[in-house]
Order: C-alpha cells, then sequence, then structure tokens
C-alpha cells in the first residue's frame, strides 16, 4: 500500500490516543503502520534526500502539526497524549483532518505565519503550488530543491556552450582540478590541450608523481555522443597503450554509446 500522506495520518493518530494515556511515538507508528497494512518495503521507502524513511517523516511532521495546534502534547520526549482540545477537535470534524481545520486554533496560525516569514520559508509562487499537494514541508523542501537544480543545470549548459574553445578548455580544466585530478590548474593545464594528436585533446596526472595518467577528450556539443564517437576515443586510447580515458561532453550520450563505453571497458 502507498505510504499515507501526512495529513491523513492526522485523524487515525489522534484516534490512536483516545484511551487517554501517554504512548510512546514509536507505539503510535506501529499502530499506525498495522491500521495502514504497510508492508516492510513501505516502511523502507525513502524521501528522495534519502535522509529518513518517508513514513516516519510523515508521522513526525503529523505530530508536530497537531502539537502546535495543542490538540497533542508531549509529557516526555518521544512520547504524546490526546488533550482536551484533540478530542474536540474528533468531535467537531467528522472525516480526515487537515491544516484547514487546525487554522481554527491560534497557536497553529502562529505557528504557520513564523514559517512562513522565517528564514526558512518557501518561495510563495512555489509554495502555493505545492500546498494541494499532501506532502510533509520536508517533501516540499526535496521538491523544490530538485526543480531549482534543474533549473540551475540548464542555465550552466546553456552558457558552456556559448563559450568559445579556449573557453571551455580553461572549464574542463578547472573540472578535471576539482574532481581531484591535475594537482593544481597549472599542471593540467599544461598537459591538457597541447596534445591534439590522434583523438586525444589531453593528458592530466592522476597522482601527485603523474604515474598514473588518463587521457581526456572534450566535446562542446549540443546533440548527443554517439557510439562511432565513443569507439573512435577508445581507439586512441588504444594507440596511446592508456588504460584510462575521459570523454567529457556539453551534452548527453546515446543508449548505443553507453553500451559501446561499456563494452570497451572490459576490453582494458
Amino acid at each position: 500500500m502507498t505510504v499515507p500522506d501526512f495529513q491523513t495520518l492526522m485523524r487515525p493518530l489522534l484516534e490512536s490516543l483516545q484511551d487517554g494515556q501517554t504512548h510512546s511515538m514509536q507505539e503510535v507508528s506501529a499502530a499506525l503502520a498495522e491500521q495502514f497494512q504497510l508492508t516492510e518495503v513501505d516502511l523502507q521507502e525513502m524521501l528522495p534526500s534519502g535522509r529518513q524513511a518517508t513514513f516516519a517523516n510523515r508521522v513526525g511532521w503529523a505530530k508536530t502539526y497537531l502539537a502546535k495546534a495543542q490538540v497533542v502534547e508531549t509529557v516526555v520526549r518521544g512520547t504524546v497524549r490526546l488533550t482536551a482540545r484533540g478530542r474536540e477537535l474528533l468531535g467537531r470534524v467528522p472525516g480526515r483532518i487537515t491544516q484547514n481545520d487546525l487554522k481554527v486554533y491560534p497557536e497553529f496560525q502562529a505557528f504557520k505565519e513564523t514559517r512562513r516569514s522565517g528564514p526558512t520559508a518557501q518561495p510563495q509562487s512555489n509554495a502555493a503550488d505545492i500546498q494541494h499537494i499532501d506532502i510533509s514541508p520536508d517533501e516540499q523542501l526535496d521538491t523544490l530543491y530538485a526543480e531549482l537544480s534543474a533549473a540551475l543545470a540548464d542555465e550552466l549548459l546553456t552558457q558552456v556552450r556559448a563559450l568559445t574553445p579556449q573557453q571551455f578548455e580553461i572549464l574542463v580544466v578547472q573540472l578535471l582540478v576539482a574532481m581531484g585530478y591535475g594537482g593544481s590548474v597549472r599542471d593540467a593545464g599544461q598537459a591538457l590541450g597541447r596534445s591534439g594528436d590522434n583523438g586525444i585533446d589531453g593528458v592530466v596526472k592522476q597522482d601527485p608523481l603523474g604515474l598514473d595518467k588518463v587521457y581526456v577528450q572534450a566535446k562542446q556539443w549540443a546533440s548527443n555522443v554517439g557510439s562511432q564517437e565513443v569507439r573512435n576515443f577508445s581507439g586512441s586510447l588504444t594507440y596511446h597503450k592508456a588504460s584510462k580515458g575521459v570523454l567529457i561532453t556539453t551534452a548527453g550520450f546515446s543508449s548505443s554509446a553507453t553500451d559501446t563505453a561499456r563494452q570497451s571497458a572490459t576490453s582494458f
């Protein structure tokens, strides 16, 4: 079964506390998992960031929102108990409980205002769209981060493709050094772009002594690199008796190019 969204978990969480006793969040989570018939696979599903299990995150946020509305309270760290206000809420709202049902409480309103105006407040344009999706604040941040990363990647690619060949060469040098090759920009720069023979654009050191070398080919392309280019590069590596090579492109690789690269790797 799909892991319920955090708002769907609010009412079942409150109902699990109707005995008036103090329960640990571990007990509550186990009861909710059983109620929704979640499998071990469901419980192990992770947030896009990989930092926490989706179910645990959503239970945590359901409890946080309910606590901010003071319909539940924490007696001891890691525990929760239903309040008189929580009983009133269960009686007043017959079905699914959502954030809108908590807005009648001034404490919850203050909490929401703090989130909107605080240093980690979400951009209003995106946040407004995401409010229609029943995902927790952590998931909202993950979604926004993915959108911003994709937009940034597109913008960077556009700028890189507009570089002159000399500027692109400098960028490739800086990239390789940042990845740990070449030792320094100066060392890598002396190696890269000097040979230009037999399909090799440059050679950089993989270790400080220069005993292990990586052969480089860079393509400032807008279209994907095909299998023929990969075969040509593989042949160049064979010519230079090289065991390692990096083909860098501003585009992507066709599926046939990827297959060719895998096959070529097994021959070294």
